[in-house]
């Protein structure tokens, strides 16, 4: 017979407008009794449905994520009980015997035994920071999309700056892109526009806006080139309330900045996302396997399935590769680089990115925990030259037995 461990738990049917709370009270002889209720999830109602658990004792609840709408209730029962979020593919009841109450009744049995494994949510701080943060990464995304519009308005008018400039939107380009908004279809001269540290030559540059844009992709540019600004300014709002909320955290931010690759908000971002208490993660292997950057393990018939990582890790994951790309890339660090290096040569570049997002990620779980800096020593037994091919066949022969030189293989 399975243990139950929470002899009084709940478990909650979560519902956009109302909710469903099954009370599972068991005694001394493992006979369980249920009381279900259903509350609306005004305010008001949730505060009666805290009224409800602390009036039987039940300090254990267990509810699914639905969408959002567990936010709510989640924010007011956090400070009277302990609650476990559950995916709701934890949760799914059998087909065909399903209704609300029903629901809620199956969630408190599978809890009261302890089988429901929780999703990490990190305090309210930190949820706070990380809906910021996570409002700004759309933004930026917004902006990367405007960008790319105003870019193919320039190809259907057969604007090239694309190819003089580096970046469309820098200074000179936007100078240049300025006056031909200004007046299209006039011809003038480039070379006041042109920044002096410019490499470009004056002549390329001219043959680049030879081109006609029309009246409506003009207007259309200008719509786009308006939303842009605007989309700056939001977001430099954005990042002034980012600042002031992330103010209890900085001595954290300032330490997980030490780690190779990652600066000023990526650090925000990174504590956004795990928090500071790294105490809610046993091991590292733990934290990398929740943010998606370790490999599956799916075997079945004694046949290994596939072990690709997993989907996990929405916001975090991309953060990680970007910033171990920049790791990668310098030469300040060449325990990072040469680990790299090692298992690009074998694996290829994108699993040899993913190791290195992981290696990164394990690098911050223990300077949130041991609250030191990064501490490159630790990575030494990588930072090793490569070795070439004759001394890899020369250690792999060695290795099984045979007395091999280098001169051996020469003769």
């Amino acid at each position: 017979m399975l243990k139950i461990l929470y002899p009084i738990c709940c478990g909650i049917d979560v519902h956009k407008t109302f909710v469903v709370a099954c009370i599972a009270s068991t005694n001394d002889k493992n006979v369980t009794t249920y009381q279900t209720k259903r509350f609306s999830t005004y305010t008001k109602n949730l505060r009666e449905l805290a009224k409800w658990l602390g009036e039987n004792n039940c300090k254990d609840v267990c509810m699914e994520s639905t969408g959002k709408y567990w936010h709510p209730i989640y924010n007011i029962l956090e400070s009277f009980c302990k609650i476990v979020l559950a995916h709701p593919k934890y949760l799914k009841a059998i087909r065909g015997k399903k209704t609300d109450k029903k629901d809620a009744k199956w969630i408190a049995d599978v809890f009261k035994h302890d089988l429901v494994s929780g999703s990490f949510i990190p305090p309210a701080k930190i949820r706070e920071l990380r809906d910021l943060i996570r409002y700004r990464f759309k933004l930026t995304n917004y902006t990367t999309g405007e960008k790319n519009r105003a870019q193919n308005c320039l190809t259907t008018s057969n604007i090239q700056l694309d190819h003089a400039f580096s970046d469309v939107f820098g200074k000179s380009a936007t100078a240049i892109l300025n006056q031909v908004l200004d007046k299209p279809g006039e011809h003038f001269d480039v070379a006041p526009f042109v920044d002096r540290r410019c490499k470009t030559p004056i002549e390329e540059i001219q043959l680049s806006i030879d081109g006609s844009i029309s009246h409506e992709q003009a207007e259309k540019l200008k719509i786009i080139r308006s939303h842009m600004d605007n989309l700056d300014k939001c977001k430099q709002s954005l990042e002034s309330a980012i600042f002031s909320t992330v103010e209890p955290f900085m001595s954290q931010v300032k330490l997980v900045s030490t780690a190779p690759g990652i600066k000023d908000f990526s650090a925000i971002a990174v504590i956004a996302e795990i928090g500071v208490d790294m105490s809610v993660f046993p091991t590292s292997k733990h934290l990398c396997s929740w943010a998606g950057v370790a490999p599956q393990c799916n075997e079945s018939g004694g046949k290994k399935k596939s072990s690709r990582v997993s989907r996990a890790g929405v916001y975090i994951k991309p953060l990680l590769v970007q910033c171990a790309n920049a790791a990668v890339k310098s030469n300040k660090h060449l325990e990072i680089k040469n680990r790299y290096l090692a298992i690009k040569k074998r694996r290829g570049h994108k699993k040899a990115i993913i190791a290195i997002a992981r290696m990164l990620l394990t690098a911050i779980y223990n300077i949130l925990k041991k609250n030191e800096q990064y501490n490159p020593e630790c990575y030494r037994k990588t930072d090793a030259s490569f070795i070439d091919r004759e001394q890899q066949a020369i250690l792999l022969l060695q290795r099984r037995g045979y007395s091999v030189t280098k001169n051996d293989l020469i003769a």
